[in-house]
């Protein structure tokens, strides 16, 4: 889940728990407002926990290892 629907998630639930007074038979509005938002929130952190992981370098022991390239001219061009 990205941050956007994670965004769009909390806004969602916070739109259904706190704005909305309709009852629907059998389902608590509410309730499915603040399941939403607790699905943006871990969302949201999930996805800051993944984000933050692919940031960090890649860290080795071994050391670079540089090599010398020399041009070899004694050889004639091909004709």
């Amino acid at each position: 889940m990205g941050i956007g629907t994670s965004i769009f998630l909390l806004a969602l639930g916070a739109i259904l728990t706190f704005a909305v007074n309709a009852s629907i038979g059998g389902l608590d509005i509410d309730v499915v407002g603040w399941i939403l938002m607790a699905a943006g929130v871990l969302g949201l952190i999930l996805t800051t926990l993944v984000w933050n992981r692919r940031r960090q370098p890649a860290a080795t022991d071994e050391p670079v290892e540089y090599r010398r390239v020399e041009e070899r001219r004694d050889v004639a061009p091909p004709m």
